[in-house]
């Protein structure tokens, strides 16, 4: 029996070192396509500026060739971030149960990405058979965009079961499959009859998905076929169509390219000439290694546009030299993430590219909106510092010559905002231009710190892989959305908030309210689309500043990245630094604080200018 039992483990661990070392060559495949497909972005985007500005020309169907790379650069990227950060898992639900009810949670919360999976391949190709026509600009038949994303599902399904074979999770995933494809067959035979509207029931399925930690897009996608049971008015085809048509916006080739900037400016290590200038200027005042951090997540912010990339360097870089100045690990760290919440207000912001995707607002009159909301919100949390750092002793005080010396060594860093800001808002470049050029800047830095290969590689890859989970949430949300209007969501908000008497004031009160609570569940990204469109036009019908209205989204939004259970900049910072997230959640508070009186001022401004 003994001998039996040895011999299956030793099969069974045959099997799984198979399973990974096709899934380790599946990956490198896709990373390498990826990055070579937004490599092909930039290089397009760029030669569209160069033929604009030098000789007055352009070709025919470049935005359109644009969109659809995009499209691709999501189907080969969202394989890859299964099991990372990027899959926006909301674990702490389970992280809760015993240890012999976590098997089980995993088997559900692999249901969705398998009925996820599923839609998208079947539903990709079902649209593939429907649509004819060719692309007038492109010259290709119309259906091959959005058999991208149906092959991007298949991947899904194929990188799933290699990972959890990989991990000796065999039995439990093809439970899992079964389970899906079962659910995939009978949904569209089932007609439940209910008062509620569906999209009701789209959102507690997709709330379902969360608590047992499905990534967000994939429960988001599965809810929207799931609620069709319940008399949504978007077949499978439709809800394909709705992700495809979400993700193809010209304006959101801008995030890969923002996220390729951070990521070459960190590589190069230009940004840590950003931490010697931002220490020579505060650094000798009390608490001046933590306010150092924060002026260098002010800088930091004109170049990522991501809070998430901004808290991993800072975690990184900040986090061992305050613990070794003396500061508390936990409050170090929570130092760390409270500051990482600028860089999705203080352009260029992913967070003012996605709410201008939803509701049609300015990107420029965002930014300009984002450098007043974030100067004061780093005011706040400065004098928070001040009040709550007492007794590490400040860093010594630099001359003159070191100041002036810092400053002139900062300035290819400073270079990046200014291509990024002023091209925007004077109008020089549209928003994804401007990244484009942005991206290609810090290229050449790269190039000139002697970046490797590898490294440059890396750099594409890993920005390829997250611009995909963003797209891909970006995309999902899109059923919901459709939902939520058709359902008239807006026009209840609406009423309520007339029943509260219309103004300002209960117009802010509420908006706020509702961001508070959805905003401690949900992605900002997704908040933003799902509830952007719904709250924006109450905003304007009691008189309030559309732009004013939208900072106060992003920065409400973009709070929750400290606060429990999602708190996403406290998972990365304890992800790096090791810190218990309890731990963290309980140290931010005070910096919690501060950046809700700055999200007051902002409101009272707004009501009374």
């Amino acid at each position: 029996m003994a001998a039996s039992e040895f011999h299956q483990a030793e099969q069974e661990a045959r099997v799984a070192g198979l399973a990974a070392r096709i899934l380790r060559a599946i990956e490198a495949v896709l990373g390498m396509a990826a990055a070579s497909v937004l490599a092909v972005l930039l290089v397009m985007v760029l030669v569209t500026v160069c033929m604009r500005y030098f000789f007055a020309a352009g070709f025919i169907g470049a935005e359109d060739l644009g969109i659809w790379l995009h499209v691709l650069l999501i189907a080969l990227g969202a394989p890859l971030s299964l099991n990372s950060a990027l899959a926006m898992r909301l674990d702490v639900f389970v992280n809760m149960l015993p240890e012999q009810l976590r098997p089980a949670t995993q088997i559900a919360a692999d249901v969705f990405t398998v009925l996820s999976g599923l839609i998208l391949s079947f539903g990709g190709s079902e649209i593939m058979t429907m649509l004819g026509g060719m692309s007038p600009t492109l010259g290709v038949p119309e259906w091959i965009r959005f058999g991208f994303l149906g092959a991007g599902g298949a991947l899904i399904l194929i990188v799933l079961l290699l990972q959890r074979i990989a991990e000796g999770k065999a039995l439990p995933v093809l439970v899992s499959f079964a389970t899906g494809v079962a659910l995939y067959a009978g949904i569209p035979l089932l007609t439940i009859e209910l008062d509620w509207p569906p999209s009701i029931f789209l959102g507690l399925m997709a709330a379902i998905g969360l608590v047992l930690a499905a990534p967000l897009p994939h429960a988001f996608l599965a809810a929207a076929y799931i609620a069709i049971a319940f008399g949504s008015s978007l077949p499978e085809p439709a809800i394909v169509s709705s992700t495809v048509t979400g993700i193809s916006k010209f304006l959101l080739l801008a995030i890969p390219f923002f996220l390729l900037a951070g990521g070459l400016l960190t590589a190069s290590g230009v940004a840590n000439q950003l931490v010697r200038f931002a220490a020579a200027m505060v650094g000798h005042r009390r608490a001046g290694l933590a306010q150092t951090t924060l002026l260098t997540s002010v800088l930091f912010s004109g170049a990522s546009g991501s809070s998430v990339a901004n808290a991993a360097f800072g975690a990184s870089t900040f986090q061992p030299e305050l613990v070794r100045h003396g500061y508390p690990p936990a409050k170090a760290a929570a130092i760390i993430a409270a500051t990482s919440v600028l860089d999705n207000v203080i352009p260029p912001s992913i967070a003012f590219l996605i709410l201008a995707t939803a509701t049609n607002l300015s990107v420029g009159s965002l930014l300009v909106g984002g450098f007043f909301a974030g100067g004061l919100m780093a005011i706040c949390l400065a004098v928070a510092i001040h009040l709550t750092v007492r007794d590490q002793a400040p860093l010594p005080r630099a001359t003159a010559a070191q100041r002036w010396q810092s400053a002139i060594q900062a300035i290819p860093a400073f270079g990046l905002g200014v291509i990024v800001v002023v091209g925007i808002r004077i109008g020089i470049v549209t928003t994804t231009e401007a990244a484009a050029l942005a991206a290609f800047y810090t290229f050449l830095l790269g190039i000139d710190a002697r970046l490797g290969v590898l490294s440059l590689y890396a750099a594409f890859r890993q920005a390829a892989i997250e611009a995909a989970a963003i797209g891909l949430l970006i995309g999902t949300a899109g059923p919901f959305a459709f939902l939520l209007a058709v359902d008239d969501v807006s026009g209840l908000i609406s009423n309520l908030m007339m029943a509260l008497g219309g103004s300002a004031l209960a117009v802010i009160l509420l908006s706020n309210i509702i961001l508070l609570v959805v905003g401690l569940v949900l992605d900002i990204g997704a908040a933003i689309l799902l509830f952007g469109p719904i709250l924006l036009p109450a905003a304007v019908a009691a008189g309030i500043d559309p732009i004013h209205f939208g900072v106060i989204i992003v920065v409400n939004l973009m709070i929750h990245g400290l606060t429990p259970p999602l708190g996403m900049l406290i998972f990365v910072v304890s992800g790096v630094t090791r810190i218990p997230a309890s731990a963290l959640f309980r140290a931010v508070v005070p910096y919690l604080l501060a950046l809700l009186v700055s999200l007051a001022i902002l409101c009272a401004w707004a009501i009374l200018f």
